[in-house]
Parts: structure tokens; sequence; C-alpha cells
């Protein structure tokens, strides 16, 4: 029988020197000299009031390479990052053995605040020293992702008065049946009176927020959000994989070598108010031929007028341009398979009444027959209905009435006399039409180009924050703090190119 040598496992005593630990072109030493020799960390330091009285602190910087270390690892939380420092060989040589407690790495990224912007942009201005940023395409995307808040808290002011009037309701006629009551055994006394102390405590805290929160919580475009009682800059949103409470992180890529050149998180899902804000952010960044590109969520009429007007050039395709584009063709046959994390088929209709697409439309002659065969009048030929032309019918009273299928028809056939139904005009689009601009330009074969090169641009750097990072949500409450974890971790992926691109080798 061959013998081999013995492999040691599990514990062992070493003399390690930490400096020989950092292996030029690794993250970890790209990091350290970045930290060390090009970062300027005065502003952190200017936090610390202990010269003459006081506690030594850790060195910001020390708490810095440990964060970021983390994140490049996948670690997010502040309790595994105490628990590497104490354990893993790698953080103990790029902390000097250092081992600050969760506490310590928890408050340090809570708190950072701007600096993490400013953080970003001295990383960003490396990166450009190096040549890493090109400034032929800034590619734009978001994600949204969930929050360290409670979905089930979101609500507006009305539906919080209605809570705690519930709940002050229920606390008192917990009282007077406790009053009116006979004596009961001393552990059903108990029990009740710990439900009380949460009936109340729950209102009392209710009528601190509604307190604390005068109105309601508005939108870009004046509409009322809910508000949330956890984190009340969260915003309710809707994803592939269903609603969530959270922020929404975006970021412009550079098309060179795929640099994060702005990342912002926001408090809300409409992405095509997140537009602005970044083209505004990389003004100082971009050339005169920077070509900005985005996917179908930044298509809006405003943010496509002020491109327009600012002269920027830009390709933002709208929803149907996959209908529009051959390659795209075979795309149908894909809805049918099914998926483990979402099923794309068609879901069955619910409603078994007729629907517009049963009744026959003559967009020439503007007519309408009913599955029963009637002729329907026209009520409305210049109808706006969500910005589109459309057009409305309505049933004679002497047919509806005597139809034998009203039940299938209306919804209340005992209560509605006729049938309405409603149809959309085709749009007309303007050749000067901002909108028919963009579909010409996303139409023609440099247009399609520009939305593949979006793809490889853009799609890999969210695969490797989402993936490789982890980042499957934030750790904190509040948009500033969010938006300062959001830019750590587009700053991780910046250190990352810079020592994949053999800086400081």
């Amino acid at each position: 029988m061959p013998r081999f040598k013995t492999v040691h496992k599990g514990l062992k005593l070493l003399p390690v020197d930490f400096d020989k630990q950092l292996l030029p072109g690794s993250f970890e030493h790209a990091l350290c000299y970045l930290v060390d020799h090009e970062l300027d960390l005065g502003e952190f330091h200017a936090r610390y009031r202990n010269d003459v009285d006081g506690a030594p602190a850790y060195d910001p910087a020390v708490l810095l390479k440990i964060v970021l270390l983390a994140y490049s690892r996948g670690i997010v939380s502040s309790r595994k990052m105490e628990a590497a420092c104490r354990e893993h060989v790698l953080f103990m040589a790029v902390s000097g053995d250092s081992q600050p407690h969760f506490t310590t790495l928890a408050a340090f990224v809570s708190t950072m605040g701007d600096l993490a912007a400013r953080l970003f942009a001295q990383v960003l201005a490396v990166c450009d020293r190096q040549g890493l940023i090109g400034r032929e395409m800034f590619a734009i995307d978001g994600v949204k992702l969930p929050s360290n808040a409670s979905k089930a808290r979101s609500g507006s002011r009305a539906d919080f008065l209605r809570q705690a009037e519930k709940l002050e309701k229920a606390a008192q006629a917990m009282i007077a049946q406790q009053r009116q009551s006979d004596r009961h055994p001393e552990d059903e006394d108990q029990r009740d009176a710990r439900k009380l102390a949460r009936l109340q405590t729950s209102a009392r805290q209710l009528r601190a927020w509604l307190a604390d929160h005068p109105e309601d919580r508005k939108g870009v475009t004046g509409r009322v959000n809910l508000s949330n009682r956890t984190d009340n800059e969260s915003a309710k949103m809707a994803t592939g994989k269903g609603v969530i409470q959270g922020y929404t992180g975006v970021a412009a890529v550079d098309e060179k070598a795929q640099i994060i050149v702005e990342a912002q998180a926001h408090g809300t899902g409409s992405e095509q108010a997140l537009l602005g804000p970044v083209i505004e952010a990389t003004a100082h960044l971009r050339a005169a031929d920077t070509h900005y590109t985005a996917d179908a969520g930044y298509h809006s009429r405003a943010g496509l007028a002020q491109l327009g007007a600012a002269g920027i050039p830009a390709w933002i395709p709208d929803n149907g341009y996959r209908q529009r584009d051959p390659r795209y063709a075979g795309q149908a046959l894909h809805l049918n398979k099914p998926d483990p994390l979402w099923d794309k088929r068609p879901k069955p209709r619910a409603s078994k009444l007729y629907t517009p697409a049963d009744f026959h439309f003559d967009p020439e002659r503007k007519t309408c027959v009913c599955p029963a065969g009637k002729s329907l009048y026209g009520n409305g030929s210049h109808c706006l209905i969500k910005g589109q032309q459309a057009i409305k019918f309505q049933g004679a009273m002497r047919d509806c009435l005597a139809c034998l299928q009203r039940a299938k028809c209306l919804r209340t056939p005992l209560k509605t006399a006729t049938r309405q139904v409603a149809f959309f005009l085709p749009r007309v689009q303007r050749a000067d039409d901002v909108l028919e601009r963009m579909r010409q330009r996303i139409d023609s074969p440099q247009g399609r180009e520009m939305i593949s090169r979006r793809f490889a641009t853009v799609e890999p750097v969210f695969g490797n924050l989402r993936h490789n990072k982890r980042l499957d949500r934030f750790t904190l409450r509040g948009q500033a703090r969010v938006d300062g974890q959001w830019k750590l971790f587009c700053l991780t992926h910046n250190i990352e190119k810079l020592a994949t691109h053999g800086a400081w080798r």
C-alpha cells in the first residue's frame, strides 16, 4: 500500500508574516495600498476628540479595510466581520491583528454618511488616473433590494389612524371585560395583562409616529406614497419576485473597463425619475461624445426631452422594442417553460364576464357589435384614458334589458341597465416627437448594437454585486445610510478592477 506524507488539518501554531499574506495583484494588496497611499482620510480623523483624554480608538483606515475586504468576500454582517478578524489570517493581515467589536464596525458603516461619497470619488479619480475610464459609453441600470424595514408596517396616515383607533378600542374592551368579569386564575390574569400592555404600547407608538409625521409622504409627481413606520424613506416596490420594502440601487458603468462612475440609492421604485440625477451626477466625467444607454425602465417623455435639450446622445428603448426586434422573434416559445422562481405561463382569466376582446370593433367605421350580435352606439369618440385616446360605446336599453346574456356581460345585472366598453385608438406619433425619434434610433442597426453593448457593460457588474458579493438586501435604515452602503459595495467593485488591471503590482 503506498505511503503519503501527513496532511495537517485543524489548529496549528505557526509564525506568520502579515506583509507576505498580501500578494501583489490580489484585491487585499490593492486595497491596502489604496487606503495607505492614495486615499485622504482626514475627514474621518476629524471626528475623533481623544487627543488628550479618552481611550485610543481604532484607526479608521483599519476599519475601512476590514469592511471593504468583508464586502469583497460576501460578508455583510458586522458579527461575521468580527469573527473573521479573530479567525481568518487574511483579515488579521489587513487589519494588523486588530479585533474591533462588531458594534464598532456597525457604527463605522452606519455613521459614515457623506464620507462614503467622498471615498467613492477618490477611488474613481484613481481609476481615471490609471486609464480605466474611456468615456465612450455610460450604461445605466438599477436593482431593487429589500431594506431593514417591515413591509407590514406600510400605509398612509389614514391607515395608521384606523389601526390606532382599533388598538385603543381593543384595549378599552379588555379593561371593561376585566372589570365586569369574576375572579380569574392567576396565570390567566397575567396573560391578559401582557396582552393589554402590548395593545397599549402599539397604540402609543402609532400615535407618536403620527404626531412626528403630520403629512403623508409625497412622490415626485405629487401622488401620495405609502409611508413606513420602520423606515419612512424606503418604498414599497414591485419586483419580478414579488413586492418588497426597500430601495433602488442605481449605477452608471463605463464601457471600457466596467468601472462604476456613479452610484446612488433612492427610496422609490420609479426608475424614470432616477435618470435625471444620474445624468447630472456624471456631468463632470462625460466628454462631448459620451453616449448614455439605459433599459426600458428609464424611458419617458420627460427624460428624453431633458437629454435632447442638453444635446446628450442617448439610447433608451421603450417597452415594446423586443416585439419589433427580429432577434427576439422566438421569445414567445419560452413563456410556456416553467421557472422555479417565477411561473411565466399566462394565468387563467379569473373573471368569466365578456371583455372588450369579445366585442367586434371596426376601427375604420367606428362601430362595435356585442357578443349577442347587437350594435352599440358611440357615446364618446374623443376620450382620453391615462393619456391615450379612446372611443367608448354603450348598448341600447331595448337590447340590453331583454338580452339573455346579461349575466355574462354585466357584473351586477340587477342594478346596471346597459353595458359600456372602450377601445384604445392607435397612438399617432409625430416625426418630431421625442418618443418617435428614440424609437427610430433604437430600431436602427446602430441602436440594436448599442442595446447589446449595454447588456455586456452593465449586467456583469450587477451580477458581480448580487452573486459574488451576495448583496441581497440593505442592512441599514434611512436613505443616506443605505446610499453610503451601496457606494461602499460599488467602491469594492472598482477596487477589484484596479487589482485586475495590474495597478500597484
